[in-house]
């Protein structure tokens, strides 16, 4: 019979799953006629499938709470999986796995789009129906089909807003303006001249910075990539580190964070001060993570190869860093004035040919 959890408001169900093993699961219903159906529907299952190799049916909820559970401490976006479940759900719910289609999938692609959501954003919902539905089947042996597979729209190319140096200087100027988010010209500079992402300065403590052997540590648990990074620091760079150390002493000695508040707190968002002092330069159309556009613009523009630009802001591949490279055309322009001397050298030879031809 089901039964109620202390920390729950639901019913539970207690039945043997086809190896024996006890299997406790939530209902996911406060009505016990409804708990006590579901039960009774999960028990039988169990029985045909153990006993006349029947599989069990699966349903949306079933695999998507299931996988949210089972993944969200290894994944760094699992808030984000959340979300787009949600919106999954809205559609999804109740409807039983074996028998989702290509076009079911094709249809909640079309509604979104309907809604004006974004590709990007579509595709990671359906890549999360895809990925779990993957994980079901090579972790937990779900014989499912996968109609989410490989359905992706094409996505517009990456967004690259930056800004020139006297821009910059401005925003920076402007950031430093008032008491209260003293931090943001630190922030700023740190960010224009390393290339870190929001979260990875935010996140940044003390124990990851060697001002004298000039670089940051990230591990693999704090980059986007999973993977563990070194980052050179310039002398602005290590200026702001150094304010920013300054400020600890004065402030708060003990605190870890290299972007903390008086109380040595850490500093969760610069978000609302960050767009107060794009007023206040003039700047517009411009985000946080554009200044990390701005530090591979920089970059580029200064002839740095590619390779080494995605080592510095930790892309998982160049073709990402690719984005960057129509702000170096200059090495474009190199590549067609070989053609011109080429062309020149190729008329001489021409030339001398025929006449060596008249003779």
């Amino acid at each position: 019979m089901p039964y109620r959890r202390k920390d729950s408001p639901v019913w539970w169900a207690s039945y043997a799953d086809p190896s024996g093993k006890r299997v406790r699961r939530s209902t996911e219903t406060t009505d016990r006629k409804e708990a006590e159906a579901l039960e009774a529907k999960w028990k039988l299952e169990a029985f045909q499938c153990k006993h006349w190799g029947v599989e069990p049916s699966r349903t949306f909820d079933e695999l998507m709470l299931a996988y949210l559970h089972a993944t969200q401490r290894e994944k760094r976006a699992a808030d984000r999986d959340v979300t787009s479940a949600k919106h999954l759900k809205a559609v999804f719910s109740g409807r039983e796995l074996r028998d989702l289609t290509v076009p079911d999938v094709r249809a909640y692609i079309e509604q979104r789009r309907e809604k004006g959501i974004e590709p990007g954003t579509v595709n990671r919902e359906v890549g999360l129906l895809s990925a779990a539905i993957n994980y079901a089947q090579r972790e937990w042996g779900w014989k499912i089909p996968n109609p989410a597979a490989r359905r992706r729209l094409r996505e517009p190319e990456g967004r690259v807003r930056w800004l020139r140096k006297a821009e910059a200087a401005a925003l920076i100027r402007a950031a430093g303006v008032g008491y209260r988010a003293r931090h943001l010209p630190d922030f700023i500079r740190l960010a224009l001249h390393t290339g870190m992402r929001r979260g990875e300065m935010l996140g940044l403590e003390w124990t990851r910075v060697d001002l004298q052997a000039g670089l940051i540590y990230l591990e693999g648990t704090h980059t986007k990539s999973g993977k563990r990074r070194s980052i050179p620091l310039n002398s602005e760079a290590r200026a702001a580190l150094i304010c920013r150390a300054s400020y600890r002493a004065k402030h708060c000695p003990d605190s870890p964070w290299v972007f903390c508040n008086a109380e040595g707190e850490q500093i969760e968002s610069v978000k609302k001060s960050f767009t107060s002092a794009c007023v206040r330069a003039g700047i517009k159309d411009f985000r946080v993570h554009d200044l990390r556009h701005t530090c591979a613009a920089w970059l580029v523009n200064a002839g740095v190869a590619l390779p080494a630009v995605r080592d510095l802001l930790g892309h998982s591949t160049v073709k990402v860093t690719e984005r960057y490279a129509h702000l170096a055309p200059e090495n474009i322009r190199a590549a067609v004035d070989t053609l011109v001397t080429r062309s020149r050298f190729g008329h001489a030879n021409e030339k001398e040919g025929n006449v060596q031809a008249v003779k």
